[in-house]
Parts: C-alpha cells; sequence; structure tokens
C-alpha cells in the first residue's frame, strides 16, 4: 500500500480478476490441438468473440459463426462475428441464431463443432419457439428482467420459450461431435443456466416456467401461454442426441476473486473472500455487507494490515415505475454508501466483470469515507436516486464511475471492501 492510493489499489483488484478471465489468457490452456477433418466455431455471449479471437490465434482461420453484444466485436480470420443486442433480444440475434442453425444441420458423426458459450447468450441466441414471434420473447424477457427475478429462473422461462436453449443447440449439431466452452457469469457455476444451458440438458418443465411467470405477476401473452400449455424442445439430461456433447467450464468467478485475492496479500492485505456465489436485492446485499464491513472495522487494531473483503455472485433489481439510470452494482454501492454513513478508513467498488451493470456503458463506481460529503456538497441525494434506482447518474455526478468498456468476458459481478 506504499505507493497505491486506496481507490487505486480496487481498480486494480478489478482489473486483475476481469484479466483472469480474458480468453486469451484462459483458452490456451484449455484449447488443445485442432481436431482432424471439417471443425466449425460457434458461440454466443459477450466474451464469445473473444473466444472466438483465441481459438483462431491457436487453430488458424476456421469455419463458424458467433454472436456477441453490440459493441463487442472482435478480428477474427474465418469465423463470422455477429453483433446483436442484449439483455433483451433483437431481429439481428435471431436472424444470426438461424443461421447457425442452419449451419449445424447435416453434419457428420466425424465433423466437431467447437461451441464457445458465456453470458449474455441467453438473449443473443434467440430462437423462438414455434408459435412466437420476437416481439412476444422481447416482452416477456423485459418484464422478467424488470421484476427482479433471480437469473436461474429468468433463464428457465427463456428455456421453454425457445427452439436453441435447454440443449437444443447441441442437439442441433447430433451426431457431429461437439464440445462446448464456457465461460461462467451464474451463482454457481451450473451449465444449464449459463446462457440457459445451449448445450446442456435441463429437467425443469413448462409448467415450472409458467409458475414463475404468475409468480412474479406477468402478463403472460396468450400465445406464450399456449406454447408453455402445450410442452417445449427442452431436452432432459442424459438424452441422447446430447450424447456426443462435452460440456466443459473454463473460467469461473472463484478464479477472478483468487487472483484479485493473491494481488491484495501481494500489497500487504489481509484477505477474507466472502463467496463467489452472493445473490439478492442489490440494495439488501449493499447494506448487509457495509455492515459487516463496518463490524470488521470496528475490531481492527491500530496498526493492523489494511483488511480486504471480496466477494462475487449476482444482484438483482426490482425496478418501480418510471426508474432512471442504475444497475446492480451501483445500487448496491449506493446502499452501502448509505449504510457506512462517512464511517473512516472504509472504501468500496462494486462493477461488472463485463464492464456494462444495467443497461449503461458502464461497470461500476468507487465510494470512500468522504463520498457522502462530497455527493451533499454537489447537491446529490443518496435516498432519492437509490429509491429511484437512479444511480449511475449519482455516481457520474460525483465522478466516480468504472468505465473500463467492453471487457470482452462475464464472470458475474466483483465487489471489494478496502478498511484500513
Amino acid at each position: 500500500m506504499a505507493f497505491l492510493t486506496p481507490t487505486d489499489l480496487l481498480h486494480r483488484l478489478f482489473e486483475t480478476a476481469v484479466a483472469a478471465a480474458d480468453p486469451m489468457q484462459v483458452l490456451p490452456r484449455v484449447l488443445g490441438p485442432r481436431p482432424p477433418g471439417r471443425v466449425v466455431v460457434i458461440g454466443a455471449g459477450k466474451a464469445s468473440a473473444r473466444m472466438a479471437e483465441a481459438v483462431e490465434s491457436l487453430w488458424g482461420p476456421c469455419e463458424g459463426l458467433v454472436i456477441t453484444r453490440y459493441g463487442h466485436a472482435r478480428p477474427c480470420q474465418g469465423i463470422e462475428i455477429v453483433e446483436a443486442s442484449h439483455p433483451v433480444p433483437d431481429a439481428a440475434g435471431v436472424a444470426a441464431t438461424r443461421r447457425m442453425l442452419d449451419l449445424l444441420r447435416g453434419l457428420a458423426p466425424g465433423d466437431f463443432v467447437l461451441a464457445l458459450i458465456s453470458g449474455g447468450g441467453s438473449a443473443l441466441l434467440c430462437a423462438p419457439a414455434e408459435g412466437l414471434a420476437l416481439a412476444e420473447k422481447q416482452a416477456v424477457t423485459a418484464a422478467l428482467l424488470a421484476s427482479g427475478a433471480p437469473i436461474e429462473q429468468i433463464n428457465t422461462v427463456r428455456k421453454h420459450l425457445s427452439a436453441v436453449k435447454g440443449g437444443q443447440l447441441a442437439a442441433a449439431a447430433f451426431p457431429a461431435q461437439m464440445r462446448a466452452l464456457l465461460i461462467s457469469d451464474v451463482a454457481g457455476d451450473d451449465p444449464s443456466f449459463i446462457a440457459s444451458g445451449p448445450t446442456v440438458g435441463d429437467g425443469s418443465t413448462p409448467a415450472e416456467a409458467l409458475k414463475i411467470l404468475q409468480d412474479h405477476r406477468i402478463e403472460v401473452p396468450p400465445k406464450v401461454l399456449a406454447r408453455l400449455r402445450a410442452g417445449s424442445g427442452v431436452l432432459a439430461p442424459g438424452a441422447f442426441a446430447l450424447s456426443r456433447c462435452e460440456t466443459v467450464i473454463v473460467a469461473a468467478p472463484a478464479q477472478s476473486l483468487a487472483a484479485a485475492a493473491a494481488l491484495a496479500r501481494a500489497e500487504g492485505c489481509a484477505v477474507r473472500v466472502q463467496g463467489d456465489a452472493l445473490t439478492g436485492e442489490a440494495a439488501d446485499l449493499g447494506a448487509k455487507l457495509a455492515r459487516m464491513a463496518r463490524t470488521y472495522a470496528s475490531a481492527r487494531r491500530p496498526g493492523g494490515a489494511p483488511l480486504v473483503l471480496l466477494s462475487g455472485g449476482e444482484c438483482t433489481v426490482s425496478l418501480r415505475e418510471n426508474p432512471g439510470l442504475g444497475g446492480p452494482n451501483v445500487e448496491f454501492l449506493l446502499s452501502a454508501l448509505r449504510t457506512l454513513d462517512a464511517a473512516p478508513g472504509i472504501w468500496a467498488l462494486a462493477a461488472d466483470t463485463d464492464g456494462v451493470d444495467g443497461a449503461a456503458e458502464v461497470a461500476g463506481a468507487v465510494i470512500g469515507p468522504d463520498s457522502l460529503a462530497k455527493a451533499r456538497a454537489r447537491g446529490l441525494d443518496p435516498a432519492a436516486a437509490l429509491a429511484g434506482h437512479d444511480a449511475h447518474r449519482f455516481f457520474a455526478a460525483l465522478g466516480t464511475q468504472v468505465k473500463p468498456g467492453p471487457t470482452l468476458t462475464n464472470v458475474n459481478d466483483f465487489r471489494a471492501f478496502l478498511i484500513l
């Protein structure tokens, strides 16, 4: 800490966590030699274009198609990169997904498919189930995102309204051999929830998907209701059409937290990793971890090493009417700011490792002991910003946003409290 300010250290911890999940660093350790014969590369997600770039750096030009978020494309030699909308799907994603399915049809047992899957793939890989239109999927997705439903429930519904999720992408390539490489952005690293499990079977039912919609009081369009009552194409775990697909997680939140912890220790800090799968309403979790940080701070002895509290996972936000510009990480941090109440010696950072928190092109923000005083001096009201889900505008005015741009990876939220 001799040459780093608290804010500098927090930024470096975040950057280290992101770098640990960079596909250019991760894929060379797991990819192996290029298989003989025809090789087709497909993929979807915020990290998928970077993953494709990494593959071609090792295998040379490849045939294939990958779908990523607008602004997340990377130069590739042979693999086509298509950009589409996230978190609500659009027509570009639907058209690209149809072309991907066409590419997989008619493959032979001797062909090899490499699937590159990461967070964001649920929206980017979009093929509405038979009888559904894109507009109906958009409406359901937007309503689920605004409801505060956990991502596992959102993705369960998405699967049963899709012709490509829940193992259906792998089934489309059968009998070709498929290897799916996944970068996890979900708590618990369950492959069936990463991008809604396009290469993995799922034991949920359409009836469960309908109950999720009803529990969150979401108005179900008539065609969506009819589709769920008629069944879905989701494959059960162990289905024969999945027997030639191997799914491997190549990067996950725990690895990124471990990398950040190693840096903190190298800088002379004590470290407590509170878990890589902390979830819940953003404001509630922010207040809870802030109280924990205050407890640790009150127990510290003068002259002790700085303490870093690290955690990962995914917060949710239940939106009220007319929300402002916010996201789960900044809402977490704004709630923490109010709970810390200018407690001395405590700084914090919360940011999404994909560089995008909510719908804004901002990853998160940083706070310190003087943040409340600076906010009040600028006429900012933390309580009003939190109530109006307007945390991005609050931190923009405060000047403490974290804006790395597209990081080209995605291992979920990163949070760090620094206690001096």
